[in-house]
This record gives C-alpha cells, sequence and structure tokens, in this order.
C-alpha cells in the first residue's frame, strides 16, 4: 500500500446506519473502531456485486470476496489489525465464529426468506427501475435459499434451525460480554465489529415483526452495548435525531415495548 488515506465503498446509507448493507457496515464499523481516517463513497450501480464493499487506496484494494471480507483482507495485508493480541484465543474464534456463521445466517433469511422486499429494496434497488429491481429480488432470494439449504420440503424445519441457532448465539454473547464495553481485552475488536454491525442492522434495517429482532431485544446487556459503542464511533453527533435513546430495564424485558425506541430512517 503506498501510505495513502483509505476510501471505503459501500452501499448507500438507510435506517439511520452510515451505509445499510449488513455486509459492508462491519468494515465501516471497524475502520472507526480502529481510528483509521477514511472516506465513504457509495456504489449505486451494482447492487449483485459480490466485490462490494471494498477498501482502496492508490493500487491497493481489498474486496469483500477475497482473503475472507475486507476486514480479514486489512488484516492479513497488515493496513489494520485490531485482533492480533486475541485471534487465537479459543472464546474469541467461537464468538467470531456463531457472529459471521449463525446471525449471518439469520439476517439473510430474514431478507430474503422470512420478510417483504421492503428492507431489501431500500438498501440494495431503490435506485434501480422497479422491475429490474424486482427480478434481481428474486434471483438473490433463490440464491439464498439455496445457500441456506431452504427448499419447500423443509422449510419449516430450517426456519426453526436458524431461529434456534441465533437464539443460543445471542444468550452466549449475552453472557460473555456481561457489563463490559467490548467483548475481548477490554478494547474492541474484529469481533465488536461484527457484531455491532450485525445489532444496529438487526435493530434499525429489520421490521417491528421481525423474529430475529425481537430475540435480540431480549437481552438489555446487549442492546445497551449497542447503543453506546454507536453513539461513542458510529454516530457521534450527541444531537443527532437519529441515535435511539437508552432503554430502560423494564422496557426491555418486553421486546415488544422496546420497539418504538430504535428509530427507522433511509437517507
Amino acid at each position: 500500500m503506498d501510505g495513502g488515506k483509505l476510501t471505503l465503498v459501500a452501499r448507500k446509507p438507510c435506517f439511520g446506519l452510515p451505509t445499510a448493507c449488513p455486509k459492508c457496515l462491519p468494515a465501516y464499523i471497524y475502520l472507526k473502531f480502529a481510528k483509521v481516517p477514511f472516506d465513504l463513497d457509495f456504489n449505486l450501480l451494482d447492487p449483485d456485486s459480490e466485490r462490494i464493499p471494498y477498501v482502496e487506496s492508490g493500487g491497493y484494494v481489498a474486496y469483500n470476496n477475497e482473503k475472507g471480507g475486507v476486514i480479514e483482507g486489512l488484516k492479513d495485508d497488515g493496513v489494520v489489525d485490531l485482533d492480533s493480541r486475541v485471534e487465537f484465543e479459543p472464546d474469541w474464534l467461537s464468538a467470531n465464529a456463531v457472529i459471521t456463521s449463525w446471525l449471518t445466517d439469520a439476517v439473510m433469511y430474514e431478507l430474503w426468506v422470512a420478510s417483504d422486499e421492503s428492507p431489501v429494496h431500500k438498501i440494495y434497488y431503490s435506485d434501480l427501475a422497479r422491475p429490474i429491481g424486482k427480478i434481481m429480488f428474486l434471483k438473490q432470494s433463490r440464491a439464498v435459499k439455496q445457500l441456506l439449504g431452504v427448499n419447500g420440503d423443509n422449510a419449516d424445519h430450517r426456519e426453526k434451525e436458524i431461529y434456534r441457532r441465533a437464539t443460543r448465539a445471542y444468550k452466549a454473547l449475552s453472557s460473555r460480554l456481561g457489563d463490559e464495553t467490548f467483548f475481548f481485552d477490554s478494547r474492541p475488536t474484529s469481533v465488536d465489529a461484527n457484531f455491532l454491525a450485525h445489532a444496529l442492522f438487526t435493530l434499525q434495517a429489520l421490521p417491528e415483526t421481525s423474529t430475529l429482532r425481537s430475540k435480540l431485544l431480549e437481552h438489555t446487556n446487549v442492546v445497551s452495548y449497542a447503543e453506546k459503542l454507536r453513539k461513542a464511533f458510529v454516530d457521534p453527533d450527541p444531537s443527532s435525531t437519529s441515535v435511539p435513546q437508552p432503554l430502560s430495564e423494564s422496557s426491555t424485558s418486553d421486546p415488544k415495548s422496546s420497539h418504538s425506541s430504535w428509530s427507522k430512517r433511509c437517507f
């Protein structure tokens, strides 16, 4: 790399998030955690590109579909590494695995299979002609069903399994986090980047009827974690109306009563 300023190319902001793409948001948060100056550009022309997000600087590029993703690429190439002190710890590896597999699968399922296409349209296709967006949605929905092993014969079973795994992941991560600010080593790692992105996307972008969102809202400490880190790293302007207000202990005990505390906006 030539030492120039980094540029993160992502999908556009929506739902009060700097980028509403669940694959792009972890890279954004990771760079914020690292306190690395970077520019944020938006690609509106390639909604189905597997290369997005990517980070570039001069002749250097780290693509989403290479080296295990942008964050792994930045680490492997020696650009930004927040994990060097923890990445071989069994607990860290386990936490990272459930976030990037079980919880990622659950978000994909909710976006492309279980809900209507409204969130997907806003994130990926709102700049395209409606018929083109519809065709691309159906194509991606089929691809996700194939990836998750969902078909007409096992749809109910796979749905239960996906949510069962997500429930187990939330319980384990909530227990691991406790009252700490970060999951490991009292400082942010890519586990925090991946999980904070997941939590904010789930709370902000998924509809109030979302099963995954309701399950996440059951964990008060995790919701508080997301609020605090959002204010500190993702949206540091205290006057911003898109920053969710802290939830009281009583409100978080009932997921349904917490819904109004999380605003949804599309810029």
